[in-house]
């Protein structure tokens, strides 16, 4: 039995040498190549009810380009329409360099933000909407995590007398205890990389040159001891170095960053809203938009991590959940997938009997866990975005993380 799985997305046929780079002494701290207020309108209402039918020729209201249809109460791109988002959930401010007195068209909608957003505003193009908007994602997101957790189907264990109570067997009792041991290793060993991080910078000035750049390699080189972490974590799992090289690889370069994401979950703290790294690290949604991250891609990771919070794991099932989400055999160019499934089903097993005897009164906790790992997968396809959108931005990834999300220069 393995967990509810997904589709995963292509990451091409070439395959990177994680490994490789290890032996052959690849240096991960040698550093990264890293390039370099609104005029009040009352919005113009339009009436309730259906928007109407599109005839193929109409204009954006904001800059002329061909209008995709009415978004946040306004005939409206899809260009403008996303940059009015962003912007919102942002809560950016822009500043023109005419003094806020840029023609908007399509031409001068890359050049000038502020007038843009002005220009949005004064189309009639609703905060609110989007806000709502979001609301009702998360919403929704939340009761399709519910309802899909109602009917996962778990194959059962062997059938056994009703007085008698689950049981792990020896085997998983030493297997387990294993997991945890290599996790806390594995942890311990990152503590100590903590001075090959390039320090966050104080400027006060968030536009800083250096300063953003600085914090783009601070979260990078952050990134990469996640990584190391995960790579060596992976290593010591029962049956992984039973797999030819080829899918040790494989298996790795699709679950990094959905692994990365996991232990991120652990680190959560609900009381300042913030996540931890090496022990006292801490940063919130606005540090990750400093460092460069799109608020399309935080976001979801602190609601992921709220949600996983909420679940309240100890070590032991966060480190089942993780071998089980490595060991996918629906994972792009792997090769002996029954061998995978069969890894990944000693600890599904082992996963269920743990939850049957340390939490015998909630039956849905064994399906809420294999759901988050398909929210994963979706999270995963965000991550994907944000890394294009790095490149768009001139940002260049250190090259184990390049070779790892198979970022092609």
């Amino acid at each position: 039995m393995g967990p509810t799985q997904l589709a995963a997305q292509d990451h091409g046929k070439r395959v990177a040498s994680v490994f490789e780079m290890e032996e052959e002494g690849f240096s991960l701290f040698r550093g990264s190549e890293i390039p370099s207020g609104h005029t009040e309108n009352p919005p113009l209402k339009r009436k309730k009810g259906p928007a109407p039918k599109m005839l193929g020729n109409e204009v954006c209201s904001v800059c002329g380009d061909k209008a995709s249809g009415f978004h946040y109460n306004v005939l409206s791109c899809e260009g403008c329409k996303g940059f009015f988002r962003r912007s919102v959930i942002k809560g950016a401010q822009y500043v023109c360099k005419n003094g806020g007195k840029c023609e908007m068209d399509m031409y001068m909608r890359r050049k000038c933000q502020e007038c843009r957003l002005r220009k949005c505003q004064e189309a009639g193009m609703r905060e609110q909407c989007v806000l709502s908007e979001e609301q009702i994602r998360l919403k929704k997101l939340k009761k399709q995590e519910d309802d899909q957790a109602r009917t996962v189907v778990v194959r059962p264990n062997p059938p056994s007398p009703p007085s008698t109570p689950p049981k792990l067997t020896s085997e998983q009792l030493g297997m387990i205890e294993k997991l945890v041991a290599a996790q806390q290793q594995c942890n311990q060993r990152s503590f100590t990389d903590r001075l090959k991080v390039t320090p966050w910078p104080q400027a006060p000035d968030p536009h800083n040159r250096e300063a953003r750049q600085q914090r783009f390699a601070h979260f990078t080189e952050l990134a990469i001891i996640s990584v190391q972490e995960i790579v060596d974590f992976a290593k010591q799992l029962p049956g992984f170095l039973e797999l030819t090289r080829e899918d040790q690889i494989a298996l790795l370069k699709t679950s990094t960053i959905e692994v990365m994401l996991l232990e991120t979950s652990r680190r959560y703290s609900p009381e300042t809203e913030s996540i931890t790294f090496l022990k006292d690290l801490s940063y919130n949604r606005d540090d990750f938009a400093k460092a460069g991250l799109q608020f399309e891609f935080i976001n979801p990771i602190f609601e992921f991590s709220k949600g996983m919070n909420d679940l309240q794991l100890n070590d032991a099932e966060y480190a089942l959940l993780i071998a089980i989400n490595i060991f996918s055999a629906d994972r792009p160019n792997v090769q002996d997938q029954s061998l995978v499934e069969r890894r990944q089903h000693t600890y599904v097993e082992a996963l269920h009997s743990y939850i049957c005897i340390h939490r015998p009164n909630d039956h849905l906790m064994f399906p809420r866990m294999l759901m988050k790992l398909v929210s994963l997968r979706t999270l995963s396809s965000v991550h994907s975005e944000q890394v294009f959108a790095l490149r768009l931005q001139d940002k260049k990834l250190p090259p184990l993380l390049s070779e790892i999300w198979d970022v092609h220069e």
